[in-house]
């Protein structure tokens, strides 16, 4: 989404009108820009309460300064056109920024209620501005006049994007058509706060509860007492309480020895939005998707993946399935070989049962140990979470773009287990702001994410404040930050995100950093993930968090040959995801409202993988990502991200690897680009040709890939 938008709304409240903007500007943390470093929020100074009558205001301040440029007597220009919508919204910037930061990672019942209110009228204010005739008019006239008005390329760009933002949003849509077009907004809107709210309660309440400690036998102490904790802090005295990850596989199944706990956990996971009551999101999404397609309709659409993919790069939902066929027939065979020998090691443990998802990663486990002899427990001593981030990912920064991190313990925080960086560029000077929320609680959404609490742009004098979130769980208190290899990739892919953000060198917020695609801006992220395991980098980090030591070179082979095992599951369940999420977004509007479990069965059954084994990443149920979080027909962007992904560090690999020559290259010709180029170009420039899917096929499914 743009950043103009992206939180802008309209309120029509009598309440509203009759407050003055200055006496409201007195008393609100967000009337004016903060006086941190790089404006970064006052989070010592903002309370809950504030966030509600900040967007009202805000949202009436950016009406009246639309209403101005629409209603400007003189001639457009890009001046008193484009530039002043860019600059229009600038508290709505930072109480939306902040707001959703927050409200993401660290919610409770007074930010739920100010969601719930704000949302819709978001939606009505984004309409507002996109459906004004007048404002329409004046960019139109720009857009068709372009060749005469010389502009500057990334001046051309932006002129464009908003002209055929306007158009995608209904501004040549008949006044009956955008009457609709608004209500249907406003119901989209709501449906999609429903469905976080519900999801959140739905995962909260699903954790397992476990009676006897012996029903945990394979879990490491620290994390059996991490359980005893939250059992205890629900009162629930004498038990222990595992909480449920936002996937449908939980990382506790690979180390549980218990069959039916392992049994329980993953129902608990597979139907917690599924149990009736308050919770259940499945009457939402079913609603929410008939919503969407009505809404493609309107525009002359087939479907809502059709409205969608207009502006992403690969454009058309034909593209995406030729895209997915291609890899699906490979990771097929993959994932029967696996689950072959999966069940050849449940034999040889003397177990007759069926291998069943509950199963899987418990069972692969055993065979890294048996085929590749690693064992996690031996793993996990030597990645300490504050050793990987500034030994491993800020090092492998530091070497590929010069940057350095210094933190800053002065800066306020919304929660006091984060960490907050600032950011030096090569020449010492000032890049951004970085914030770090790694651990897990009951009132954050699930999975790993970054985001801007101040976006860059020069027009606006701003450099980038980003954040990274994450789920990790917390140790006991005494205890190291002991965590998993995968964790250790969720880290540097999520710094993959940062580092485009703060690498951000534009003029105009529209065109900024991370404000593209979604089937590009996973890109970084996924390349990023590629110095995990770079010899140079993971000798740096992966360190005994007792003695300093080394991993020994065998536990590092094992660790690099076991990753070539289970690629069949891992690229499977995020397919199958894929696949879903497209099925739901390619009804047509004629289609009824679907019953959410036939539609999901029928859906994963056309995929060709091995779905029962293997199940979809996300249920349909609990599928965040889609119904919440931008990603409708967009999760593909994934699968398509690794590929460019995997085509970079093919080049990176050929052209000498971890060099800051490579790594000057990559910012300059993909990090810093921010949108200011259409995509095939942009990756064509810097790679050399288009896209190639042989190293994704190497290194995520056959395992030939030696990185």
């Amino acid at each position: 989404m743009t950043r103009l938008f992206r939180i802008s709304t309209l309120i029509a409240t009598t309440a509203l009108a009759s407050l003055s903007a200055s006496a409201m500007a007195s008393s609100n943390p967000f009337a004016v820009p903060s006086t941190l470093p790089l404006q970064a929020p006052r989070f010592d100074i903002i309370h809950d309460g504030d966030y509600k009558p900040a967007f009202l205001q805000a949202m009436a301040i950016q009406k009246a300064e639309i209403r101005r440029i629409a209603d400007n007597r003189a001639a457009p220009t890009f001046d008193n056109t484009i530039v002043a919508m860019e600059r229009s919204g600038r508290m709505l910037d930072r109480v939306g920024l902040t707001f959703y930061g927050v409200y993401q990672a660290n919610t409770n019942d007074t930010l739920d209620k100010t969601q719930s209110i704000v949302a819709p009228l978001l939606s009505q204010h984004q309409d507002s501005i996109y459906l004004d005739a007048k404002l329409f008019t004046r960019v139109e006239t720009l857009y068709n006049d372009r060749a005469h008005l010389n502009l500057t390329p990334e001046q051309t760009q932006v002129l464009a994007l908003y002209y055929q933002q306007f158009v995608h949003a209904g501004a040549k849509l008949s006044p009956a058509d955008q009457t609709k077009l608004r209500a249907l907004n406003t119901q989209i809107s709501t449906l999609e706060t429903a469905f976080q709210q519900k999801l959140l309660a739905a995962t909260r309440d699903g954790a397992l509860t476990v009676d006897s400690k012996a029903a945990l036998t394979g879990l490491d102490d620290g994390t059996i007492t991490a359980f005893a904790k939250d059992a205890g802090d629900r009162k629930l005295s004498g038990k222990w309480l595992i909480p449920l990850q936002n996937t449908t596989q939980q990382p506790d199944l690979e180390s549980m020895t218990d069959r039916a706990t392992r049994e329980a956990l993953f129902e608990q996971s597979w139907t917690r939005a599924e149990k009736g009551g308050a919770d259940d999101t499945r009457a939402t999404i079913s609603t929410l998707a008939h919503a969407r397609a009505q809404k493609a309709a309107l525009f002359g659409y087939p479907d809502f993946a059709s409205y969608v993919l207009y502006d992403q790069m690969a454009n058309t939902p034909a593209a995406v399935q030729r895209f997915i066929a291609e890899l699906a027939p490979a990771t097929r065979a993959q994932q029967d070989h696996e689950a072959a020998r999966i069940q050849e090691t449940i034999r040889k443990d003397g177990q007759s049962f069926a291998l069943q998802p509950w199963d899987w990663t418990h069972y692969a486990e055993q065979v890294r140990k048996q085929d590749y002899a690693l064992d996690q427990n031996q793993v996990k001593p030597y990645f300490e979470l504050n050793t990987v981030l500034r030994d491993g990912v800020f090092f492998a920064a530091t070497q590929l773009y010069g940057i350095t991190f210094k933190q800053r313990k002065d800066i306020p925080v919304y929660n006091p287990d984060m960490m907050v960086f600032e950011v030096l560029d090569k020449d010492g000077s000032t890049l951004g702001l970085m914030y770090f929320d790694y651990f897990k609680r009951d009132n954050k959404n699930g999975g790993a994410w970054m985001s801007n609490f101040v976006g860059q742009s020069k027009l606006l004098g701003t450099k980038p404040v980003v954040y990274n979130v994450a789920n990790i769980a917390k140790p006991a208190a005494g205890k190291p930050n002991l965590i998993t290899f995968e964790d250790v990739v969720t880290m540097f892919h999520e710094f993959g995100h940062a580092l485009h953000g703060l690498f951000a060198d534009q003029t105009y917020p529209l065109v900024s950093g991370t404000q593209v695609a979604r089937d590009f801006v996973e890109f970084p992220s996924q390349f990023n993930e590629h110095w995990a395991l770079d010899p140079t980098v993971f000798a740096h980090y992966a360190r005994n968090y007792q003695t300093g030591a080394a991993m020994p070179q065998d536990l590092v082979d094992k660790i690099k040959k076991a990753a070539t095992f289970n690629r069949g599951y891992n690229m499977g369940e995020i397919i199958a995801a894929a696949q879903l999420d497209m099925a739901w977004h390619s009804l047509p509007a004629t289609a009824p409202e679907q019953d959410v479990d036939n539609f999901e069965k029928a859906a994963l059954d056309k995929t060709g993988l091995n779905t029962t084994l293997v199940p979809t990443r996300y249920r349909s149920s609990y599928f965040l990502h889609i119904w919440s979080n931008g990603y409708s027909a967009g999760y593909y962007a994934y699968l398509w991200t690794q590929m460019l992904a995997d085509d970079s560090f093919a080049w990176f690999r050929d052209h000498g690897g971890l060099t800051r020559e490579n790594g000057q290259h990559f910012r300059d010709m993909i990090l810093s680009q921010g949108h200011t180029q259409d995509y095939a170009p942009l990756f064509r420039a810097f790679y050399g040709k288009d896209p190639d899917i042989t190293p994704m096929l190497n290194h995520r499914i056959l395992g030939t890939d030696p990185n």
